[in-house]
């Protein structure tokens, strides 16, 4: 395998409003800033990920193109899901031999409809989207399986009749600070295969070990109080083959941590989310590629010597991808 280093990350100043800025204009600061520290101006590869549905219209990842430049033609490519993913095509792109350098972004508009009822949408259409579950009320399922207080359930049952629900389990939402906020933003990294990431960045971060694995999509069908596919990742990633210094991982929710760190067999002394993580931004759709971005920043600074980054998409940790990265 050759390999292939992150050497520039960029996010935007996220808000938990809509700013304003069409997707373009969301996106074109942070890829310039990436270009700007990576010295790159044009790549081998272009990748993206979002969703149509926040957007709500159709292909409108084609209109985020025009901050990218598609003139003189690129080749480009786009994952409808978060931008993690977009990343790890990118790192399978460049497996080929023929490139040696890709631009990978995401973007999100999350304060542009009711999220919650946008992910509604994912769930299958006969037997989960009519019982009306929403990313929340799934994760009060969760976190009632791992072992949550009562009287947090309580407080969730008490919220969710505010909120106007009705919710066939008798659960409510996590309370506001076991929350993720809405979020508005978009992130960019540079990957380099070869020897030339050492020529464009003093400190590359390394991506020792990548894969990703998922669970069935019904929840019934696997224990919520674990994840097997983000072990399952994590092994093939190669996770537990030396210490890890800073973990950024995809929770969502205080509960998902709890599950992640054992999934990953962190050790005690790993440093988990010192961004702040999803609770403190997420950016639908570029949240995942954040966690692979301030990972690695982590080396590009100087700051650690073995990070790992996680993405999850899905309800309930369904889908995990994870990221080795190393000095």
């Amino acid at each position: 395998m050759r390999d292939v280093a992150i050497v520039a990350f960029a996010q935007t100043p996220h808000t938990d409003h809509d700013s304003g800025l069409a997707e373009p204009e969301l996106i074109l600061p942070v890829l310039t800033e990436v270009r700007e520290k990576s010295g790159l101006r044009s790549f081998g590869f272009t990748c993206s990920g979002s969703c149509d549905y926040l957007a709500g219209a159709p292909f409108s990842f084609v209109s985020a193109l025009d901050a990218v430049g598609a003139w003189p033609p690129i080749s480009e490519s786009h994952v409808e899901m978060d931008a993690a993913w977009a990343m790890y095509e990118a790192w399978v792109r460049l497996q080929h031999g023929d490139i040696d350098t890709a631009l990978v972004y995401g973007f999100g508009k999350s304060s542009l409809g009711d999220l919650r009822t946008i992910m509604t949408l994912q769930l299958d259409p006969y037997y989960l989207e009519p019982l009306g579950l929403d990313q929340l009320s799934m994760a009060a399922l969760q976190a009632a399986a791992l072992g949550a207080p009562q009287e947090q359930l309580d407080e969730i049952v008490r919220r969710s009749r505010a909120d106007g629900r009705t919710n066939p389990f008798a659960l409510d939402l996590p309370q506001e600070g076991d929350r993720p906020p809405i979020t508005d933003g978009a992130a960019a990294v540079v990957l380099v295969a070869g020897d030339l990431a050492a020529d464009l960045c003093a400190n590359p971060a390394y991506i020792r070990g990548i894969a990703h694995r998922i669970d069935p999509h019904y929840l019934g069908m696997r224990d919520l109080s674990r994840s097997v596919s983000a072990a399952d990742a994590a092994r093939a990633a190669g996770v537990g083959k030396g210490p890890v210094d800073v973990a950024e991982l995809h929770a969502q929710f205080a509960h998902e941590e709890v599950i992640l760190r054992k999934a990953l067999e962190l050790p005690d002394e790993t440093i988990v989310n010192p961004s702040g993580g999803p609770l403190a931004a997420n950016p639908v759709m570029a949240t995942g590629l954040i966690r692979m971005g301030e990972a690695a920043q982590q080396i590009i600074d100087g700051r650690a010597g073995r990070t790992v980054g996680h993405a999850a998409s899905g309800p309930c940790l369904q889908h995990n991808l994870v990221a080795v990265l190393e000095a």
